[in-house]
């Protein structure tokens, strides 16, 4: 393959944890440590952030901010985010491994690309507690990127562009064009975006369905095709060049468009 030299991978919601499920207890659970209600939804939302820069989105919503200042008497300030942060990320490494399983064929898709002559990295919103936990359960599955960028390794995570830039330092691989950076978050996208790479987003198997792999099978086809098109929307909205379903689907893609020149 010439057109592309690596493909860089998410973690939760893309390659493991199907439908993106660990870190969702433990931002109900931090906050509720607090005396603070958070709904699944409002956890979902900054999804793909850096963890801290997440607890500060959750935190500085209007319905939370306002049960902070009923509760403490004052606006959520860094020192609370920065509270709230420090329960939180030992609760998400307690959990992290328990749902660290492979999205289905995601190994298959890796070996394949490999087989292309890619390189495989990764960047992820979870820091390097936490991907501490998480990488030899995936290893244990066949699953070791050649890299791994977590959020707390640099100065400045998602949505900017650092993280793909420290990939492409550890890989070798350049320019920004030949690489595929795939995720099924906004923030993440927008991480690939930044750089200048191609990006593809994972439409079924990420944060924005929010479903296991048994419940998206279970769905009246209508149904899943309304929740993928609205997971779409939002990775399209966000910059995605391509969706698909789930990384299962990226050698066909990336086989069409290396045989298609003019496909931007």
């Amino acid at each position: 393959m010439n057109r592309f030299k690596a493909a860089v991978f998410d973690w939760a919601g893309t390659m493991v944890d199907y439908g993106s499920f660990a870190p969702m207890g433990a931002f109900q659970r931090a906050f509720a440590e607090f005396g603070i209600d958070a709904t699944i939804a409002e956890a979902r939302a900054p999804m793909g952030m850096p963890k801290w820069d997440h607890v500060h989105a959750m935190l500085t919503t209007p319905r939370i901010a306002a049960q902070w200042r009923t509760k403490y008497g004052h606006a959520p300030a860094a020192a609370d985010v920065d509270a709230v942060y420090k329960v939180f990320v030992p609760m998400n490494e307690a959990v992290a491994a328990d749902y660290a399983t492979l999205v289905p064929g995601a190994k298959a898709a890796v070996d394949e690309l490999r087989g292309m002559g890619l390189k495989i990295g990764s960047t992820t919103g979870y820091t390097r507690s936490i991907m501490e936990r998480v990488l030899p359960v995936a290893a244990a599955q066949g699953y070791a990127p050649d890299n791994l960028v977590c959020s707390d390794d640099l100065p400045e995570g998602r949505p900017g562009p650092l993280g793909m830039y420290k990939c492409m330092v550890d890989l070798a691989v350049y320019p920004p064009q030949a690489i595929v950076k795939v995720d099924d978050t906004e923030p993440g996208i927008a991480e690939g975006v930044a750089a200048g790479c191609l990006t593809v987003g994972v439409a079924m198997s990420g944060n924005a369905v929010g479903l296991t792999p048994e419940e998206v099978a279970a769905l009246p086809a209508a149904e899943r095709a309304a929740r993928r098109e609205a997971a779409a929307k939002v990775l399209f909205d966000a910059g995605a060049d391509y969706v698909i379903d789930t990384v299962a689907d990226l050698p066909d893609l990336l086989r069409r468009l290396e045989a298609d020149p003019s496909v931007a």
